[in-house]
């Protein structure tokens, strides 16, 4: 089996697959002060609460965009499943082919987020992953990634809202019934919810205009997909578990690249 983990400033997704099968996941919370310990006894009892152990796993692979984590985080891995994780990075063969101004900027989830999609739902296609920040991105007709937009995610927007209105409390993110209402909370949840939608249809308008691909299909992922998936028309496909896909399909690409170079 293959132990999984998509390292976001949020939250840490974690996934076990069984062959190509997903068959679980789990979400913790980012700890920047966690010591390998937290985050090693953390993941071994999310993995007991399912009947697995570390012996069960023959590779572990990470994606992460929040690099002062790392050290921590990969040497739990090591005492706690007793593995040496693949991080995907320079070096490690993705199938990804990059083609905007400077490769190496390029996000591991990302990265996995295109390999998935383009193995999956085949290309031309616009991934929206909707996390801590949004992210549109634009593979071409030949699978190449070659672009991106970035916005602030709705929960940036939702924490900016109420910490720079001193009388604006904390709400959950969740669409009213309308755009209209008589009370704060739902005031603020039609603000944020209305407007964000208008703002994805919108930018995905823009794209598909600009690539000349009218009919360019799109993937929405990330942990507030859900709450956009059946509100978005623009949405074709929703697929949440997209980013831990993809780090399944880049950890068999490089197991087959590391079968050849055994042989030779």
């Amino acid at each position: 089996m293959l132990l999984v983990f998509d390292i976001g400033n949020t939250q840490i997704k974690m996934g076990v697959f069984k062959e190509e099968k997903l068959v679980a996941s789990w979400r913790m919370t980012t700890g920047a002060t966690k010591t390998s310990d937290e985050y090693g006894i953390d993941i071994r009892m999310l993995l007991e609460c399912e009947g697995l152990h570390a012996h069960d796993f023959e590779q572990v692979v990470i994606s992460s965009v929040v690099p002062h984590v790392m050290h921590s985080f990969c040497n739990a891995i090591r005492r706690y499943i007793q593995k040496e994780p693949l991080v995907i990075g320079p070096g490690i063969k993705t199938g990804v082919c990059i083609k905007t101004e400077n490769p190496k900027e390029v996000g591991a989830d990302l990265i996995a987020d295109v390999a998935a999609a383009c193995e999956i739902y085949g290309f031309p296609c616009l991934i929206v992953d909707f996390g801590t920040a949004t992210k549109y991105e634009v593979i071409n007709e030949k699978g190449e990634f070659v672009a991106a937009v970035f916005s602030p995610g709705i929960g940036i927007a939702a924490d900016a809202l109420c910490s720079r209105a001193a009388q604006l409390p904390m709400i959950e993110i969740k669409k009213p019934a309308s755009i209209l209402n008589a009370n704060t909370v739902e005031c603020m949840q039609a603000g944020l919810v209305y407007g964000y939608i208008g703002q994805v249809e919108y930018i995905v308008e823009q794209i598909k205009k600009e690539m000349g691909l009218p009919d360019l299909k799109v993937i929405a992922t990330g942990g507030f997909s859900k709450i956009f998936a059946q509100e978005l028309s623009c949405i074709d496909q929703y697929d949440a578990a997209l980013t831990l896909k993809g780090l399944q399909i880049i950890a068999k690409r490089n197991i087959k690249r590391a079968s050849r170079k055994s042989r030779k």
